[in-house]
């Protein structure tokens, strides 16, 4: 199935009136929107900017605009530009107040991207490369193809076709023959590598608003619920289930755990260093540079987005459970109230049957008596002088785990990243003093330093103790950041 279905009238004119990034397009001010807007949160990667510093932005960009253009261009000042955009009738911004803050905090919106990716596609492109995407087109549908067959000769087939390619390339570059990629195809995978890499961006925030879609319409089905309270919980959890189970979240998930790893970064930041020595390409974005760290933080984002919706999703679950307490109270309270009301009224003669209403006797003979505890004889005769000559070595080889150390360790393999695993912290130091560290990494509680555990994953972590192998079981642990310590 393509992605872009076929639209017919009807659709076309509900998108015009009702769609954000349409209206947008309509509007007087699509080019004060579109071009701060864009250059804010599109090119600076940026999100969650407080209501503050965005209108002291756009503030300077309003002076330098009237200065230009005149002072009637923008009369209005840039905090009621912000909540126009942010109105719900064009829900160009998100417009929110984080946990714990009294100061109003803006996101951009998907919508307003689609408008921009659109208008940056307008102006005529003085080179447009077809060959990479030729290329693309088919190893994707290799992969999907020999990824969906079960044929086991036919994957030989194709695996020995693949190997034979690379031992003829080897056999070429082992006789000096060395075939370089032209100018032309370079500028061809570079611009396609761009796009790429930026609509990835995009995608991101997409990704977030459906995730805030998903847990909006999960609690407008739990504030009309009306069955039992297990079944709301079920409920409730297979539908945060779902979120990450979804195809788009587990496709997300995968993408981010691929991110985060230390080898995949290492072999990016090495790729994109190389790709811009390259001498034959022009006009190198400096941004892509160090496009994966964008990655990484737009991921971050969304993971958080993510966490915040589930701590959302359990007090509003614990909020129901109170409500229906309260409920099963005050029907208490009312029958407490009409037997009150009934008790000096003549009434016929009422019964009730209880189960289990006997009574358990405990007698007081059938405890046992009072034993008095036997004091124990102590030997109080002089002690004897033992053997001096011994190896008292042991008694000095005590086990001491640095805590100091196992900390350098984790931040040395941290890094730049905003977060690393222990498989990998273990596999730069492997462990001198075997389960004794692996518990030191465990309880290592530092400033600014967070230990997450993932109890969906698992990891293996190896080492080697008295020549003998020793695996322990855990679940996923990766150190972060802790933000929250900031100053």
């Amino acid at each position: 199935m393509w992605d872009s279905v076929t639209l017919h009238y009807d659709e076309i004119a509900r998108l015009r009136t009702q769609h954000p990034a349409w209206a947008l397009l309509r509007s007087n001010n699509a080019a004060l929107v579109l071009s701060f807007l864009g250059s804010v949160f599109v090119d600076g990667n940026a999100s969650d900017l407080p209501a503050s510093i965005l209108a002291a932005q756009l503030d300077d960009e309003l002076y330098a605009l009237n200065g230009r253009l005149g002072e009637s261009a923008f009369p209005k000042s840039a905090a009621a530009y912000l909540d126009d955009w942010a109105d719900p009738d064009r829900g160009w911004l998100r417009k929110y107040y984080p946990p714990g803050s009294d100061e109003a905090h803006f996101d951009l919106a998907p919508a307003v991207e689609k408008a921009l990716s659109w208008v940056r596609d307008l102006p005529a492109r003085d080179f447009i490369g077809t060959e990479s995407r030729l290329h693309t087109v088919f190893e994707l549908l290799r992969q999907m193809v020999f990824g969906a067959d079960d044929d086991p000769e036919r994957r030989l087939a194709e695996l020995r076709r693949r190997r034979s390619e690379v031992d003829e390339e080897i056999a070429r570059v082992e006789s000096g023959e060395i075939t370089l990629l032209d100018s032309v195809g370079q500028r061809d995978r570079y611009q396609q590598f761009a796009r790429t890499a930026r609509e990835l961006l995009a995608d991101f925030r997409e990704v977030e608003e459906n995730f805030r879609r998903l847990d909006r319409s999960l609690r407008e089905q739990i504030a009309g619920w009306s069955g039992s309270k297990g079944a709301l919980l079920d409920e409730a959890l297979g539908s945060r289930n779902s979120i990450a189970e979804s195809d788009q979240g587990r496709s997300f998930q995968t993408f981010y755990d691929f991110l985060l790893s230390h080898h995949k970064q290492a072999e990016l930041s090495d790729l994109l260093d190389r790709l811009h020595q390259i001498e034959g390409l022009d006009n190198h974005d400096d941004r892509l540079r160090r496009i994966h760290f964008d990655w990484i933080d737009a991921c971050e984002r969304t993971q958080a987005t993510v966490r915040l919706l589930s701590d959302q999703l359990r007090r509003f679950l614990d909020d129901q459970v109170w409500l229906e307490n309260r409920r099963v109270s005050d029907l208490l309270r009312s029958v407490e109230a009409k037997a009150l009301k009934l008790r000096d009224q003549p009434s016929p003669k009422l019964s009730m049957e209880l189960d289990d209403a006997g009574l358990d006797v405990n007698l007081p003979m059938e405890r046992p008596l009072y034993h008095r505890v036997r004091r124990p004889s102590l030997d109080s005769k002089q002690m004897e002088h033992g053997d001096d000559d011994f190896d008292s070595s042991a008694m000095l080889d005590q086990l001491y785990v640095d805590r100091e150390l196992l900390v350098q360790h984790v931040l040395s393999s941290l890094g730049r990243r905003a977060q690393v695993a222990l498989c990998d912290v273990v596999a730069s130091e492997p462990l001198q003093h075997g389960l004794a560290e692996l518990v030191g990494y465990l309880a290592l509680d530092e400033p600014g330093l967070a230990v997450v555990f993932d109890e969906e994953r698992r990891d293996r972590i190896e080492w080697r103790t008295n020549e003998l192998d020793r695996v322990a079981d855990l679940p996923a642990v990766s150190f972060s950041r802790d933000r929250s310590e900031g100053p």
